[in-house]
């Protein structure tokens, strides 16, 4: 497959990984507000607002009339992973203190380890960047 046929999947996939998370940010908010660092205030509201900003980025992503616009979704959908990744660890502290381990290491791992690449994602499906893949 040509590094734009595999653009183009990433950018469909991404789009439905982040807007599927975004209607769950919505619609069944308490798992991510537990997983919310208590350092962040109104967490439900944040909360409802990631939900809104996943669905507009990968809006974004997948409209056809603007490579601006996709660029700013992938550019904002990045730093939304950034931003999130608080979260994330928060997440990991809190499954790793249980008795139980949560979800454990086979899920915490894997999800820290990708999070540079969900950034990485959104701005090659995007067009923000090429990096690894040169343009012929």
């Amino acid at each position: 497959m040509t590094p734009h046929k595999w653009r183009t999947f990433g950018l469909w996939t991404l789009a439905i990984l982040y807007a599927v998370a975004g209607y769950f940010h919505l619609t069944t908010p308490d798992p991510f507000i537990s997983i919310t660092p208590q350092w962040v205030p109104f967490p439900t509201t944040v909360i409802f607002w990631t939900g809104l900003a996943e669905i507009a980025g990968a809006a974004g992503l997948i409209q056809p009339f603007s490579a601006a616009l996709r660029r700013a979704a992938g550019i904002g959908l990045a730093l939304y992973a950034i931003c999130v990744f608080p979260a994330n660890i928060h997440h990991f502290i809190m499954d790793m203190h249980r008795a139980d381990h949560g979800f454990g290491l086979g899920y915490h791992i894997p999800r820290m380890l990708l999070q540079p690449v969900l950034v990485w994602l959104a701005l090659w499906v995007s067009g923000v960047t090429d990096w690894p893949f040169r343009r012929r």
